[in-house]
C-alpha cells in the first residue's frame, strides 16, 4: 500500500533512511556521515520538514506491507523545478516492487500536478539506484551536469492518458 506520509512515521522513516543509505555509503564515505544518533537526528529533522510541507510544494509518500514501512519518497517543486529528493525502499525488501509502486505514485502526483518534468540526483556509485531509474526513464543531464558525488538525471512526465 501506498499512502501519504504521517508525523507518526518519522521514527521509521529516519531509521529506513538510515538503513538504505549505509548500503551505498558503506566504505566510501565515514561511517558519521550516514550513520550514528546524530546523522539520525537530522535525518529525522529532515524528514519532518518534508512532511510537514504543504501539499502543493510537494509530498512525502511511504509504502506499507503488513503494517511495516518497506519504502518512502519524497518530492518537492520549488522555482518551477520539480526534484525528487529521495527514494528509499528497505534493503529487506528490495526487489519486491516497493520502489516500482513508490515511482508510480510520484508520476501520478506529477501528472495531477501537471508536472512535465522531474529532477534527481543520484550519487554516482550507487549503480543499483541508478538502473533502477534508466529502467523507469531517467535520463543523465545531456551537459553531464554532477553535484559533488551525485549525478543528475531527468525524466519527462507523460501526460494521463486521455489528456
Amino acid at each position: 500500500m501506498i499512502r501519504t506520509a504521517r508525523p507518526a512515521d518519522l521514527d521509521a522513516i529516519a531509521a529506513l533512511h538510515t538503513r538504505a543509505r549505509a548500503t551505498y555509503y558503506q566504505g566510501r564515505l565515514p561511517a558519521e556521515a550516514y550513520s550514528g544518533e546524530a546523522e539520525l537526528a537530522r535525518t529525522r529533522e529532515g524528514w519532518s520538514r518534508a512532511v510537514a510541507r504543504a501539499a502543493s510544494d510537494g509530498g512525502v509518500l511511504c509504502a506499507e506491507r503488513d503494517g511495516e514501512l518497506t519504502g518512502v519518497a519524497a518530492f518537492r517543486t520549488a522555482d518551477g523545478e520539480t526534484t525528487l529528493t529521495q527514494l528509499h525502499v528497505d534493503p529487506g525488501h528490495w526487489r519486491r516492487g516497493t520502489g516500482a509502486a513508490l515511482h508510480a505514485a510520484c508520476l501520478d502526483a506529477w501528472r495531477l500536478a501537471g508536472v512535465g518534468r522531474v529532477r534527481l540526483e543520484v550519487y554516482e556509485h550507487n549503480l543499483r539506484a541508478q538502473a533502477f531509474y534508466a529502467a523507469h526513464g531517467w535520463l543523465a543531464d545531456p551537459s553531464g551536469a554532477k553535484s559533488g558525488s551525485h549525478l543528475t538525471l531527468w525524466l519527462s512526465v507523460s501526460p494521463a492518458s486521455g489528456e
